[in-house]
């Protein structure tokens, strides 16, 4: 019997990376310097996501998908993906700027042998004061203005700048241009894919190997979505104890849980795997079978799709990702 599925949590230490993952999501990622990225729920290759508890307790995620099928991810979601898990769960902590990147859509992807596609969101969990975020163009961008830009850089003055504040969502599709900026702790919702191409790296040296990092500027180009739009930031309603829808795409939906009452949730009519990611406060999710399992921030549990009912029971006020492929 499929039961909600907690994970040990892959640490990333990366060039940016900081300590909040220690200090606000409570995570021990010793003996890394830092950590820039957790990844909660993979199917990555060679970074798949291990059952930290239960029956199922050491099994990987593609073992898991491999075995139960539909069971565990839903009949149509099975049917589009197979054996890959289609979702990529991550907490990322910016102590300097990220690169600035674009992901290819599935086709370009396909098309270069590397998978699927990457649309992606991010919902922000703390920000410092004044932290900001690129997403996107602040004006009708051609493609010979984009490589001049990227020639003699000065790409980031063509670039969309967002201030970000806690509970905030941006959604990337993929070809969108950004960057997530210094002082930002958030949960990123993704495609299964590690497909990055870096177009610039503000000059930074790797202290290890003494070198720049590589750039993509050439694999970019075709990747990209240079039109302009007049919204960047997804807009949603926050309430008190109803759900709130904040994305809905091709890839996953997303809907912003914010509770301090208990509630119970019927997915009967969703045919997909759940996965709920606390960004504030604590609960304890209760399931078929007497299964209970407790969440604080920065923590995730899966629900398989054979799993119908579930109860969220809030240790006070509460917030919570809850996420699916529609």
């Amino acid at each position: 019997m499929l039961y909600p599925l907690t994970f040990e949590t892959i640490f990333k230490d990366k060039i940016w990376g900081g300590q909040k993952i220690k200090t606000v999501l409570d995570k021990d990622f010793s003996p890394l310097p830092n950590c820039g990225e957790t990844w909660e729920v993979s199917d990555v290759e060679g970074n798949v996501s291990v059952v930290k508890e239960g029956s199922l307790q050491g099994k990987s995620l593609h073992e898991l998908v491999e075995q139960y099928k539909d069971k565990l991810v839903g009949k149509h979601v099975y049917e589009k993906y197979g054996n890959r898990f289609p979702l990529l769960i991550k907490f990322i902590d910016a102590n300097d700027d990220l690169s600035i990147q674009v992901h290819p859509n599935d086709a370009l992807a396909e098309k270069r042998g590397s998978g699927f596609g990457k649309t992606e969101m991010w919902y922000i969990i703390q920000a410092d004061e004044g932290a900001k975020l690129n997403s996107g163009f602040n004006r009708e961008v051609t493609k010979e203005e984009y490589v001049k830009a990227v020639a003699d850089n000065t790409i980031q003055d063509i670039l969309n700048i967002e201030p970000a504040k806690p509970g905030d969502v941006f959604f990337l599709p993929a070809g969108r241009v950004h960057y997530i900026g210094k002082g930002l702790l958030l949960a990123e919702i993704q495609q299964t894919s590690d497909t990055t191409y870096r177009i610039y790296d503000f000059d930074r040296v790797d202290a290890t190997t003494g070198q720049k990092r590589e750039l993509h500027t050439d694999l970019a180009v075709d990747a990209i979505d240079y039109h302009h739009y007049d919204q960047y930031k997804t807009q949603y309603d926050k309430k008190l104890n109803e759900g709130v829808n904040a994305v809905t795409s091709d890839y996953f939906v997303t809907n912003v849980l914010n509770f301090n009452e208990e509630v119970e949730h019927d997915y009967t009519h969703i045919d997909s795997f759940v996965v709920l990611i606390c960004v504030d406060g604590a609960l304890t999710v209760e399931a078929e079978g007497g299964y209970s399992v407790p969440l604080k921030m920065g923590q995730c549990v899966l629900i398989p799709a054979s799993v119908n009912n579930v109860t969220l029971v809030p240790d006070g006020d509460m917030t919570v990702l809850e996420t699916y492929v529609p």
